[in-house]
């Protein structure tokens, strides 16, 4: 495969996720969206505030159900993005019922009363989590959940530094910008909160630990023996945008490191709880539990915001401070929404239903990656997996001129997902997603592969 015509772009592209301004954003616009959909864009574009990683938009969405967004044009996308909210799908029937019944009686709970929605919400999300792992804060987002995490980390221990990893994604607001690792995201914003120390993080591909997860270890223990004012360590448990997956030796070990220094470990699972990784939440997958949870996205059901921490039992002493205190805090909507979406998962089976998938998945994307020279790596669990791109195996030198080329193709296909770290396939459908649906997302991937050239 010929990849001097690319070389240039992939030097100028430092990207953390989409590429929103090459050319080909121009000529998917001006070529595979509708008049009326442009005119909008255009409108889109006068009145929002732009930014990266969203601007400027694919399109213009009239319609999203089940598996499925569609454009006012009337074309439909497998939604392979959902910016994880789309755990049981688009629009679920019961989840609609549910918030219409709610909408005719108590639409607001005004801060200092209870509710019993609420409480009802709260009671079944805590019997899913380690006995002890027992008291919540609802706010409205995951960024705020973030907040309330480390406010509480803080209170408990009597520290104020948290110890991170580079290139994490916790939110983004000040506090959640300056305890995660993306540029994109801090560039002038002059001096971020303190205390916080960033390490590598436990990669397998890439990174100067490449897959030695023993030195990731090392490193996190050298951080807390020296710094005597860290009070917690903040990682997301397994990196979702281009998906990361240490193993239950490496998270076993920082649980022990954690316990050792008196070091709180807060747990970020916002973009993948509620079944993504085949479990209920991803931390049951290397046999640790979290001092605090942080949960999000999802847990709205796709409709409504709705975000929460979990935390221990013994950690609920600061009555006298406000750890969150949002205006939406017990929101009888967002109550509905997450206790809906726990009742499906459980009505579905959705949680087996996924480890069903994440046979098929595994089996598909290794034969692609069998078949492919452009892919570098596939890894994945569940229904979260990426596909890695490199321009050669050997330097692994990152293809993003073909991950956007690929991109693109799918979207005229009716595939859609996003490009992470400017070269890494992110595939995160709906839970509910069919057999079929799945089979024809993977058709059209390596119809798209093909297209590329980029056969072994």
């Amino acid at each position: 495969m010929d990849h001097t015509k690319r070389d240039k772009h992939n030097a100028e592209s430092v990207v953390e996720g989409d590429i929103n301004l090459t050319p080909a954003r121009g000529e998917w616009l001006q070529n595979e969206v509708s008049e009326e959909a442009r005119e909008l864009l255009e409108k889109d574009a006068k009145y929002f505030m732009h930014q990266s990683l969203s601007t400027p938009c694919l399109d213009v969405l009239q319609n999203c159900e089940g598996s499925y967004i569609e454009s006012i044009s009337g074309k439909k996308y497998l939604d392979f993005h959902g910016n994880n909210v789309h755990q049981i799908g688009f629009s679920h029937p019961k989840l609609i019922s549910r918030l219409t019944e709610q909408l005719q009686n108590l639409t607001f709970s005004t801060r200092r009363y209870a509710n019993e929605t609420a409480v009802q919400f709260a009671e079944k999300l805590t019997s899913y989590t380690p006995e002890g792992l027992n008291r919540i804060l609802l706010t409205p987002n995951g960024s705020s959940a973030i907040g309330i995490a480390l406010k509480l980390a803080r209170a408990v221990t009597g520290k104020h530094k948290v110890v991170s990893f580079w290139d994490s994604f916790h939110g983004a607001s000040l506090d959640a910008i300056s305890v995660g690792g993306e540029s994109v995201f801090q560039e002038h914003m002059g001096p971020l909160m303190p205390g916080v120390e960033r390490i590598p993080p436990p990669i397998t591909y890439r990174g100067i630990f490449e897959g030695n997860e023993d030195k990731a270890l090392e490193y996190l223990e050298y951080v807390l023996e020296k710094d005597q004012q860290i009070g917690a360590f903040l990682a997301e448990t397994i990196r979702n945008t281009d998906v990361q997956i240490p193993s239950e030796k490496f998270w076993k070990g920082a649980r022990e490191l954690c316990n050792k220094h008196g070091v709180l470990l807060i747990l970020d699972e916002i973009p993948i709880a509620f079944g993504r990784t085949g479990t209920m939440f991803a931390y049951e997958l290397f046999g640790i539990e979290p001092d605090i949870l942080c949960l999000g996205k999802g847990l709205g059901g796709g409709i409504i915001p709705q975000a929460a921490i979990v935390t221990r039992e013994e950690y609920n002493k600061f009555g006298h401070i406000s750890l969150g205190h949002y205006t939406h805090e017990k929101s009888p909507l967002g109550s509905i929404a997450g206790l809906t979406l726990l009742e499906v998962l459980e009505e579905e089976n959705l949680l087996q239903k996924v480890k069903e998938d994440q046979k098929f998945m595994k089996k598909a994307l290794y034969k692609m990656h069998r078949k492919y020279s452009l892919i570098g790596d596939v890894r994945g669990v569940g229904l979260l997996w990426g596909i890695e791109l490199v321009t050669d195996r050997t330097t692994k030198k990152k293809a993003t001129a073909e991950a956007e080329e690929i991109m693109y193709e799918c979207l005229k296909q009716g595939l859609s997902f996003k490009v992470s770290k400017g070269n890494v396939l992110q595939l995160s459908p709906p839970l509910t997603i069919t057999r079929e649906e799945l089979e024809k997302a993977v058709e059209i991937l390596n119809e798209a592969f093909l297209k590329t050239n980029a056969i072994a």
